[in-house]
Formats: structure tokens, C-alpha cells, sequence
């Protein structure tokens, strides 16, 4: 597994059930790599109407850092309870959770972050804050899904990782590699050839159009950039899935049961450069287990030795 030696594996804090989780996913994970546990906790004054001053008052003040300070030891006691003895360190920031979450992934190997904080809307099923580490994170990013609101993520299953066909899903493989050898599960590696739009396009030509043939090809594709992990990483059994069909459902799909699910973080296209590409976002909204963004920084140290993009299709 990919390890930058003292780099820790990052957590926000903020007292929600969804962080908790979290905390305890990353312990875990922390345990895995061999990794210390950086918990962190931001708070963020609101401006409170006072008669005699704009700045909040000291009582105000103290009252929220204490919590930060009992959301922390909360969370310091979870993750030791699941992993006695890990290194575990805390650290309670002033600023914007996203602001503080992403600064801290300069120097993280792996950031994690709950679904949904305190105070989000019950209707949304993933949180702005961790949609905004995944899109603008320095290094690997995983959300923390379960199949029910505030539940605990899936603990059995493969690991699920999309592949596009391209050098540019490497990271994505190479995290999706390490991660199910760490945890000696199967791999599931999901390929697409044909989203909707292009389906509609095709579907006026169906004579013209050898669909057995193409999907012998996309199998052959994939098989083709399967085999420098397959070496690599020879104890894995890979699962090998090609259809017909959108990278998100697809993914979705297959990633029914999964424990984790592996996407890229750039779409395709123009805007491959900014922040996520669409399958990774229709996952971090729609998964019911464990998603990870991978990172530009995995692919370093990949086998392919090229950047990621969408794990998918796309």
C-alpha cells in the first residue's frame, strides 16, 4: 500500500454520527498503512448581534471551542476503542471546515471526511464540505456512505474501481489495487463503452453497428490494461466487468455489496482539469458504501506512471 513515511491520515471532526463513522473507517485505515491519525476540528465564529460590540462575545467564544475540544476527545476515544494503542493527534483550527480540510491535505496520504456534518439538510446525501475536499484535495480522498442516513459503512465486499480504457485512470487502479490487497478482498474492475447520449445516436444505425464484436473489443481494452497490476499485485483476484452502459449506474450498480469504490477525480473533455468529473460526483452523491477520489498523487507511484482521470468511462 502506497505510504508516504510520517505522513498521517486526516479526519474532520465536527460531532455528527456521520463523522464518527469516519473516525472509526480511518483508524482502521490508519492501522493498515501503518499511518498515525490526525483528527481535526474547525470552527468557524458565526457573527453573533451584540448591543456593545460586532465581534462575537468571550463566552460565545469559549463555549464553541469547548465544544470543538469535547468533539475531539469523542472522537480520539472512537478511534482508539476500534484500534487500541494508534497514534492519534488533534488538532482544533479556526476557518472554514473546506479551507482547513483541504490546507491540511498538503501534507496528508490519505484526508477522510463523514457524508453529512451537523447541520446539513436532511434531504441532501452528501455534505458541501465533502464535496469540496474531494474536488479540490491535494491527496486521496474517501466519504464516508452507508445504504442508511448516518449509518456505519460496509465493512465486507470487494473493493470496486472504474477504468476508462485509458493511462489516464492509473491512479485510480493503483489505489484500487493496494486497497483490496490490504484488505484481501476481490477487485471488481468495471468498464463502460456506451453512455446514454451515444446510445442515442447509435440507435439509428443498428444494422450498421457489430455489437458482439465491440464488446469483445472493449474486453480485450480492458483486459490490456489490467495485466501491469495483475503482476504487480498477484494476490488480488480480479473480477473483471465490461457492459454496455453509464460509468455513474454502472459503478452504482456493481457497487451494490461493495465495501469501497474507487473513482478518479477529473472528468474528460475541456474541463478535465476542474475539480470533479461527473461520475465521481453522481458516486459521492448516490454510493451506499465508502467512496474514494484517488488523487494526481497516487499516480506517481503507479504502474502506469501517468495521471488519473475518471474512474469510468465518461
Amino acid at each position: 500500500m502506497t505510504n508516504v513515511y510520517g505522513q498521517p491520515v486526516v479526519v474532520g471532526v465536527d460531532g455528527s454520527d456521520s463523522a464518527l463513522h469516519a473516525v472509526r473507517w480511518a483508524a482502521r485505515e490508519a492501522e493498515r498503512r501503518g499511518a498515525p491519525l490526525r483528527l481535526l476540528h474547525a470552527t468557524n465564529l458565526v457573527p453573533v448581534r451584540h448591543p456593545r460590540q460586532i465581534s462575537p462575545p468571550a463566552e460565545y467564544q469559549n463555549a464553541v471551542l469547548e465544544q470543538g475540544r469535547h468533539w475531539l476527545t469523542e472522537a480520539t476515544e472512537a478511534a482508539l476503542h476500534v484500534v487500541p494503542g494508534l497514534a492519534v493527534s488533534t488538532d482544533l483550527h479556526a476557518g472554514l471546515a473546506a479551507d482547513v480540510l483541504i490546507n491540511e491535505t498538503h501534507t496528508a496520504q490519505l484526508a477522510v471526511l463523514g457524508s453529512r456534518g451537523l447541520g446539513g439538510f436532511a434531504s441532501l446525501l452528501v455534505g458541501s464540505v465533502a464535496v469540496a475536499l474531494a474536488a479540490h484535495g491535494h491527496c486521496p480522498v474517501v466519504v464516508i456512505h452507508a445504504s442508511t442516513v448516518d449509518g456505519a459503512p460496509p465493512v465486507d465486499g470487494p473493493v470496486v474501481v472504474g477504468v476508462d480504457g485509458s493511462e489516464l485512470s492509473d491512479g485510480a487502479l493503483t489505489f484500487a489495487f493496494e486497497e483490496a490487497a490490504a484488505r484481501a478482498v476481490p477487485l471488481v474492475a468495471v468498464h463502460t463503452w456506451l453512455d446514454v447520449n451515444m446510445a442515442g445516436a447509435w440507435a439509428v444505425l443498428p444494422g450498421t453497428i457489430d455489437w458482439d464484436w465491440l464488446q469483445k473489443e472493449e474486453e480485450k481494452l480492458l483486459a490490456e490494461r489490467l495485466v501491469a497490476w495483475r503482476e504487480k499485485f498477484p494476490q488480488v483476484e480480479v473480477r473483471p466487468v465490461v457492459v454496455r452502459d453509464r460509468p455513474d449506474h454502472a459503478l452504482l450498480t456493481h457497487g451494490a455489496g461493495a465495501q469501497l469504490i474507487v473513482v478518479g477525480s477529473r472528468g474528460r473533455g475541456a474541463f478535465a482539469g476542474i475539480g470533479l468529473g461527473s461520475v465521481s460526483q453522481s458516486l459521492l452523491h448516490h454510493a451506499e458504501c465508502p467512496v474514494a477520489v484517488a488523487r494526481t498523487q497516487v499516480a506517481t507511484g503507479s504502474v502506469g506512471g501517468q495521471e488519473n482521470s475518471e474512474g469510468g468511462r465518461s
